[in-house]
């Protein structure tokens, strides 16, 4: 049996020989993706000596799959990782024209993969254009299934956008869109259950961890059902489902409201020393100034998709660049989970060996996580950061290194497997 199985408390069941399908990508896919493998069965066999091992089952998806089949993403991609329920993928080319709006919204649509989760953190040697990267240790959780990404929208001078804008006016009574015939048009879904499964399961995932904090990043100042609706839905869940392990600052706000500051800062002060989760919100501007102002503030995120799309893309800047920022796509109660590189195809320079493989890699050091592998993932991390710290990384990363040694992509694996 190499299959992965959900027991009936919910857990993953992991094979000792585990197959996991995985996409090659586009691009530079092939590159990454080969010098992946190679480091993560390296770590796997040194780490349980040859007791656990990857079969690697590759499916289709892309311009290659479209290329060999006609199909951007085949159904029996689809339904390998329904059935394997752990994959990796490669970046993918996005589909010009219409069909498919995008090949990884639609797989994370499709399994319903409704966290899309972010750890960033700094490694040694890494040069970074903040002054103390170390405090930057974060862990977003972005929903991945509402918010503008679900796709609802018309184009201006359509039919389909005139329907929308008469009723906007005719039913609903909106005399706000300023230019009306010229306007195209989009919707916000954000429930309730949406919003609550993913501040859910980052307060588990804080929890489990014993992390600090969970902090709501949200608009609701300017969109209150939407934005606000998101804010309050996840104090909701933090309040009612994690009452023994957390503490809110809306609790905060109520306890100061009725006993007095006092009263509240001492609340706040016992819950830390009990080792409470503290969740807290801010506003999606602000808390882009405070993370480069006073990033030792925030480790567990919860947001919603687009605030989540810039707030990734910031703090991979700020330890290093996009090149060295993992991303998993999970959702934790059917167990369905695919780890990908962050980064696009880089036609550019593809086929080229100079890519930095590292997303790739440490989104594989999350699947290893995922599965309970924790050992090979410490084995690639280790080695990844010893490479930084001895200046020797890929190009994007070495030019900035003080007496930095550029290596070619295929190089910079060998450089890591001589370090496992």
């Amino acid at each position: 049996m190499s299959k992965i199985t959900i027991s009936a408390a919910g857990k993953l069941q992991v094979p000792q020989q585990v197959e996991i399908p995985f996409i090659e990508g586009d691009g530079v896919g092939p590159e990454i993706t080969a010098v992946t493998q190679k480091v993560v069965d390296a770590a796997v066999t040194k780490a349980y000596g040859g007791e656990r091992r990857i079969l690697w089952k590759e499916v289709l998806a892309g311009g290659k799959s479209f290329e060999q089949t006609g199909s951007w993403l085949p159904d029996e991609t689809m339904q390998a990782f329904r059935d394997y329920k752990v994959g990796i993928k490669g970046p993918l080319t996005t589909p010009v024209g219409g069909g498919i709006r995008s090949l990884n919204v639609a797989l994370r649509q499709e399994l319903d993969l409704y966290v899309c989760l972010r750890p960033v953190r700094w490694f040694r040697g890494v040069v970074s254009p903040v002054k103390e990267p170390q405090k930057v240790d974060m862990h977003i959780f972005r929903e991945n299934t509402e918010d503008i990404y679900a796709g609802i929208e018309w184009q201006a001078g359509t039919p389909e956008a005139e329907k929308f804008l008469k009723f906007l006016t005719d039913e609903m009574g909106v005399k706000k869109v300023r230019f009306p015939q010229s306007s195209s048009f989009g919707v916000k879904p954000v429930s309730r259950e949406g919003s609550q499964r993913l501040v859910r399961s980052a307060l588990e995932y804080a929890a489990t961890r014993k992390l600090p904090s969970v902090t709501l990043v949200h608009k609701g100042n300017i969109m209150k059902f939407t934005e606000g609706g998101f804010k309050n839905w996840g104090y909701d869940v933090a309040e009612a489902e994690f009452a023994e392990q957390t503490f809110t600052t809306r609790q905060y706000d109520a306890i100061k409201k009725e006993q007095g500051a006092e009263a509240a800062d001492r609340a706040m002060e016992a819950a830390k020393t009990a080792g409470k989760v503290i969740v807290k919100d801010v506003i999606a501007d602000a808390f882009l100034q405070n993370t480069l102002l006073i990033p030792e503030e925030y480790s567990v995120i919860a947001t919603l998709n687009l605030n989540g799309d810039y707030i990734s893309d910031q703090l991979a800047a700020m330890v290093g660049g996009i090149g060295i920022a993992p991303g998993a796509n999970i959702n934790y109660l059917t167990g369905h989970a695919i780890f990908e590189a962050t980064h696009g195809t880089a036609p550019n320079i593809a086929g080229k060996d100079t890519v930095n493989p590292s997303s790739l890699l440490l989104s594989a050091v999350m699947m290893l996580e995922y599965l309970g592998w924790k050992e090979a993932a410490l084995l690639i991390t280790g080695a990844m950061e010893s490479s930084f710290e001895a200046g020797r990384a890929t190009g994007d990363l070495a030019r900035f290194m003080p007496g930095g040694t550029a290596l070619s992509t295929s190089a910079f694996g060998e450089e890591l497997l001589g370090r496992l």
